[in-house]
């Protein structure tokens, strides 16, 4: 190919993708919505790992497809099967050791506090364990099969198989309906009666699979009463009698043929010479709430699976997938997100996509889809009425997972939520919601328990199906028990955080009433109470303290407990102002605010250390080599709101201090923290270099070190590694705070749009203020933008060059509670520190009112 013909092609690809921009943004939205073809994970071989099989889920029920040839395996997770039973942990030795722990940390003695609060810990969460195995034996040997094809299809969320043996096409389709309560498999074959294979149920917990006609599988589980933490524990996996401690659970399997027959055998279904068959499965826990016995008070999963079964037997295969694609796409469909694509890579499959990336790195479609994975996810493990999405999200194939797969709430629980509302998935949102009210009863239970605390409720660094709020830690038996982690009382106050956040973006004043407001007072209640006076600045602060997991190095040693981390502070400013806000909106309590604002007002401030960086502890301790991967003192620039480039220069200028000693590499999730700290810094490129090392391809056949660099394995998990979710999660979050961010009281579009992205189209992303946005690119800067205002208000917009609003002239600033301007946060700086230059431009500001269910077209001037 000539240079010429080169260049011609790439501006026919502009001019392309510039008419989609504008075409998506002209009120056509609906006909732009068909499948998109490029929203498929797809491969030309079965998974012979897990993290090559593809994931389905309906928020309760989830899936990892294999994809095989003579043997296919289905391995099944239900959200409610963890181990265990309630079991508070709560520590009565609290209230008499945590005084003498302050005083340690107020003489300086910060070993003999880390001694001290090892005996306020109390037992590791449960575990989050796996349900079962469906098997379909084929007995077709791999090496007879041709035009092998599987695929995820994000467009419908469902996962196929296809592949010719014999001259013989076989195709598998499959789905978990959210509606329909159960998973769906058809399989077909392109000639009659040549379906012959073995139906098979197995667990990896202690399990009896029967058959009770020869259409219908039952197994019959029991899950166990302990899982340990540590694998040197004297007892590592305890199950009670069948009738004693412990989940029990149940999978129901009942299959429908068409022509042939079915015998059963024992604990197997034969099918032989059929056309056409329909397995449904539904499957249940005994979990019966989060406070009662699963063994001694459960539910009977029989009852519960039997209903939904039968509930979904009674319709065919193809209306049980028009109810599951429609109540699906009403989800998925809100947000299309183009960019230009290298057809070449499109012709590949993902895993091959992912190899060639580094040095291809022209296939922004791998990108898409990424970000259309994450939501994806979204919805498929976080649905109302299910549990909140853990470690693995819903997928898990190990009864001793990495770290439980538990809730670790010092940033991966929070993390999992990041995309809800601006990717416009708010429902998605209501799990951790509900969860959070679970917590607020428990952790009540712990503030009193522990720390002698009336007011309020606390959770910390772990938690799981049971709601733990007591400190993990294994009391003091265990010698990696580290405070560094465990004395984080913190996670209640993050978490409410999330409150307000879903009233920002939906303006719900029902929700902020009768949900939020009651849990954020109680987080902040829990707060005024844990502060203390430092009598040496006068400030409140928080002591014991960390910054999760990080220890601080001071003349050559380290230690794990000081005061007024930075973590800390901002995590409690954020809230106390949140509460102020929502009481305000309500007009209500208003000496509680009062409380807030004076307690506010003693805070110990932020500072900026002799680096010129944001300080991460009490004192200047940090150490400019540390590149630990939680950055916890940048908190207040994101997911907070205290750190700005337009409204804090020097802060901000100490952050990107802050991240560049951090450095770029770390683990998976480290990584999507640090593109939405690059995108508030508004520096798209260097958000852009960290989102294309997620696409370092991870062998899941190759034994890799944990924590070792992030990655993504062939099925688009994020590699931590291991697979953790939040990865994921964070990436697509942070693709979103590229484009849009609304967390200062204005609409900035395009804030961080990197130069590799020279041209395309987001539309359906939200906003604070319940506005949602389309926003058209071409050759990097704004062509066209459509902002729908749900509930009217007047709106702020920042722009890289001057536009105007078509349908209204601009106006004063009248900001109300959804997209208000935030505070400026107090703060110290060393006399020495020299602060990095902010290359940022502030671009054009221009306010207008919008009327509820109106739509405003944004131009260039």
């Amino acid at each position: 190919m000539s240079e010429a013909t080169e260049d011609t092609n790439k501006t026919m690809n502009n001019l392309k993708i510039t008419l989609l921009s504008i075409f998506l943004l002209t009120g056509y939205r609906a006909m732009c919505q068909a499948d998109d073809s490029a929203l498929k994970l797809w491969y030309t071989k079965p998974a012979t790992a897990w993290e090559e099989a593809l994931p389905l889920g309906n928020g309760k029920t989830g899936v990892m497809v294999f994809g095989g040839i003579s043997k296919e395996r289905f391995q099944l997770n239900d959200a409610t099967l963890w181990s265990g039973y309630p079991a508070s942990g709560n520590n009565p030795d609290g209230p008499v050791v945590l005084p003498q722990v302050r005083q340690a940390v107020a003489d300086g003695d910060y070993d003999k506090a880390a001694i001290l609060w090892k005996k306020m810990q109390g037992p590791y969460s449960a575990r989050y364990l796996p349900l079962g195995d469906l098997w379909l034996s084929f007995h077709l040997p791999d090496t007879t099969v041709t035009s092998y094809y599987r695929d995820l299809n994000l467009n419908n969320a469902l996962a196929t198989v296809r592949y010719t043996a014999n001259g013989i096409t076989y195709t598998r389709e499959t789905f978990i309906s959210y509606p329909g309560k159960v998973m769906a498999i058809r399989i077909t074959a392109s000639k009659k009666e040549a379906l012959n294979f073995t139906i098979g149920l197995t667990s990896k917990l202690h399990f009896t699979t029967s058959a009770v006609g020869n259409d219908y599988l039952v197994l019959k589980g029991k899950a166990p009463k302990f899982v340990a933490n540590r694998d040197y524990e004297p007892f590592q996996v305890v199950y009670d009698k069948d009738n004693g401690e412990g989940m029990n659970f149940q999978i129901h399997v009942k299959v429908k043929t068409e022509g042939g027959s079915m015998q059963a055998a024992d604990s197997t279904l034969n099918i032989q010479n059929a056309s056409a068959v329909t397995l449904y499965l539904a499957e249940a826990t005994s979990f019966n709430g989060f406070d009662k016995s699963p063994g001694f008070q459960g539910k009977d999963p029989a009852l519960e699976a039997k209903a939904n079964l039968n509930q979904a037997v009674a319709k065919s295969f193809e209306q049980l997938k028009t109810g599951h694609v429609t109540d699906y796409q009403k989800l998925f469909k809100r947000v299309i997100f183009k960019l230009d694509a290298d057809k070449q890579a499109m012709n590949l499959p993902v895993n091959e996509r992912l190899l060639r990336f580094k040095e291809h790195p022209s296939d922004h479609q791998l990108q898409v889809l990424y970000y259309q994975f994450g939501r994806y996810l979204m919805i498929a493990s976080s649905r109302p009425g299910s549990r909140p999405t853990n470690l693995q999200g819903i997928w898990n194939d190990h009864v001793q997972p990495p770290w439980g797969s538990n809730y670790t709430t010092n940033i991966n629980t929070e993390m999992n939520y990041w995309p809800a509302e601006n990717t416009n998935l708010s429902e998605c949102h209501q799990p951790l919601f509900d969860f959070m009210k679970e917590l607020a009863v428990n952790g009540a239970k712990t503030a009193k328990v522990n720390y002698n605390i009336s007011e309020g409720w606390v959770v910390h660094h772990n938690s799981d199906l049971w709601a733990k709020t007591s400190p993990p830690g294994g009391y003091d038996w265990d010698p990696k028990g580290s405070p560094k982690w465990s004395a984080w009382p913190m996670a209640g106050a993050w978490l409410s955080t999330h409150l307000w956040e879903h009233y920002r973006f939906t303006g719900d004043t029902a929700f902020l009433k009768n949900e939020a407001y009651p849990l954020m007072k109680g987080a902040a209640q829990f707060m005024l109470h844990w502060l203390v006076n430092d009598s040496k600045s006068g400030y409140l602060v928080t002591n014991p303290s960390t910054s999760p997991e990080n220890t601080i190095k001071i003349k050559g040693k380290e230690y794990q407990l000081s005061m007024a981390t930075t973590m800390d502070m901002a995590i409690i400013r954020e809230l106390f102002n949140d509460c102020i806000a929502a009481a305000k909106v309500l007009n209500n309590d208003t000496d509680f605010s009062g409380q807030l604002a004076k307690a506010k007002s003693r805070l110990y401030p932020y500072h900026i250390g002799r680096y010129g960086q944001i300080q991460e502890w009490y004192q200047d301790w940090d150490d400019p080599k540390d590149t630990h991967r939680h950055i916890s003192q940048l908190f207040g620039l994101y997911p907070g709101t205290q750190i700005s480039v337009f409204n804090t220069p020097e802060l901000a200028a100490a952050a990107k201090q802050t991240l560049i000693h951090r450095g770029d590499v770390s683990t998976g999730w480290s990584m999507a923290w640090k593109i939405n700290w690059w995108a508030r810094m508004q520096d798209g490129n260097h958000a852009y270099k960290i989102l294309s090392a997620a696409f370092n391809y991870v062998d899941p056949h190759q034994t890799h070190g944990n924590m070792s660099g992030g990655g993504t394995y062939p099925n688009l998990f994020d590699a931590h590694p291991p697979f953790q979710i939040d990865g994921n999660f964070g990436g697509t979050a942070g693709i979103t705070e590229m484009l849009l961010q609304s967390h200062e009281g204005e609409l900035n579009l395009l804030p961080a749009l990197p130069d590799a992205w020279s041209n395309g189209s987001i539309a359906g992303i939200k906003a604070r203020g319940n506005f949602t946005v389309d926003i058209a690119w071409a050759k990097g800067k704004l062509v066209k933008a459509k902002i729908y205002s749900a509930n009217g208000g007047d709106c702020r917009l920042r722009t890289a060059i001057p536009v105007k609003v078509k349908e209204v002239s601009t106006l004063q600033r009248d900001a109300g509670a959804l997209n208000a301007a935030v505070e400026v946060p107090p703060y110290q700086k060393n006399p020495s520190a020299k602060l990095l230059q902010l290359d940022v431009r502030k671009g054009y500001v221009i306010d207008f009112k919008t009327e509820k269910g109106k739509s405003y077209t944004i131009v260039p001037l």
